[in-house]
């Protein structure tokens, strides 16, 4: 999968630079398996001290400071050179940052065909329990999902002022190596919380990185929720870490009880209650999950040495 030389006579695929805002955990995953797939890869980092560390580790790759503020002229030049551009930049209260300062930039570029934007599924609100697909009418219930939704429909105007594909990835809970079940239960830090009739679905970093080459592959257009198949009980994954571990799970704890602690970010997800569809991510973008619950996904971090120190990296 990927854009590839197809072979060594050939004229390669157009898509060779890849444009990435915000090189967080998702995107960074996703940059480090497929993106041999391209000549080159700009991406960019809030810390302007994290730039020469990551153009340093990959000759391809040149890191670039964003702060959502001010826009380099290289970073500009990036823009409008761009054949594919992935967005993994939260919005604010004023909007994307990225088309708050790029939009014509990008809409004008000669060479754009392809757009993949991480979103969430945090943007059809509180759904009761109920199955839901991308055909469920969205409705966020935070100022923080409406802003997604808001910066969503944004790029797919950039889309079809262009006339190219933009692919929007509604994201699950996502977890991954350094971001797991088995490292919060080896450091103490579980917490096994119970409300009752509470799931939520997960997606393992690697399945999204699957997701975004597929995307980009297949030049897709539309929403596509990326979700593992299983939604369960927040404390189910954290029971199976401890089994895994050989230890204890930590004591049940009522909802009710760690609510006042909770963050206000945290309290959001825990007052959402949805069963998420990922039949659209198979059956159109042709996506195959490596892990399809938590079981096969922290089976598979321990296999290879979790737990570990977190790293540090952005939700996305």
């Amino acid at each position: 999968m990927g854009f590839r030389v197809r072979d060594e006579n050939s004229v390669k695929d157009p898509m060779n630079r890849l444009l990435c805002f915000g090189l967080g955990y998702s995107a960074e995953h996703f940059v480090r398996t497929f993106g041999t797939a391209f000549d080159h890869v700009v991406g960019t980092v809030r810390d302007a001290g994290r730039v020469a560390d990551l153009s340093a580790k990959d000759g391809r790759l040149s890191a670039m400071a964003f702060d959502g503020k001010n826009v380099s002229r290289e970073l500009r030049d990036a823009a409008a050179q761009a054949d594919a551009v992935l967005v993994s930049v939260p919005p604010d209260e004023n909007g994307d940052p990225v088309l708050r300062l790029l939009a014509e930039t990008l809409a004008s570029g000669a060479n754009l065909q392809s757009i993949v934007y991480l979103s969430t599924v945090g943007v059809y609100g509180d759904c009761g329990g109920a199955w839901i697909d991308e055909a469920t009418q969205p409705e966020p219930d935070t100022a923080r999902s409406r802003e997604r939704l808001a910066a969503e429909q944004a790029w797919q105007e950039i889309g079809e002022r262009r006339g190219i594909p933009v692919a929007a990835l509604r994201l699950a809970g996502i977890y991954g190596p350094g971001q797991n079940a088995l490292l919060q239960v080896a450091s103490g830090n579980a917490r096994r919380i119970v409300k009752p009739g509470q799931v939520f679905n997960r997606i393992h970093v690697a399945d999204i990185a699957r997701a975004i080459d597929a995307a980009f592959t297949r030049r897709a257009s539309g929403i596509f929720n990326v979700a593992d198949d299983e939604p369960t009980p927040s404390g189910e994954p954290i029971a199976f870490a401890a089994q895994l571990l050989g230890v204890a799970p930590p004591p049940e704890v009522r909802f009710e009880e760690v609510a006042p602690t909770m963050s206000p970010m945290a309290l959001s997800f825990w007052q959402e209650c949805r069963r998420v569809n990922n039949d659209r991510l198979k059956r159109v973008l042709g996506v195959s999950l490596l892990y399809p619950t938590y079981r096969e996904g922290l089976r598979a971090l321990l296999a290879n040495a979790e737990p570990r120190p977190l790293s540090a990296g952005s939700a996305l």
